[in-house]
């Protein structure tokens, strides 16, 4: 993010709810426009089924929950 771009939204940040919504809607109206929710259901239902197949057919590489967690612990400290 750019100073000129953290210092507006220090800005609007600091505006009445009011004007905020009205920011979001200009902005999100000036973006274009993103797909439908039916259409991200639908990608989702593609990516789900196509993971299964994976899973069923053996090409899908799986890793033990508490080995990722493990891992991911020594990374990020937590």
């Amino acid at each position: 993010m750019t100073s000129q771009a953290r210092k507006l939204l220090e800005q609007a940040l600091a505006l009445p709810e009011e004007d905020r919504v009205y920011l979001v809607e200009a902005l999100q109206d000036s973006l274009e426009p993103v797909e439908s929710q039916a259409e991200i259901d639908a990608a989702w239902k593609d990516e789900i089924v196509r993971r299964v197949q994976s899973i069923e057919d053996g090409t899908a590489v799986l890793h033990d929950g508490e080995t990722v967690l493990r891992k991911l612990m020594s990374k990020y400290g937590r």
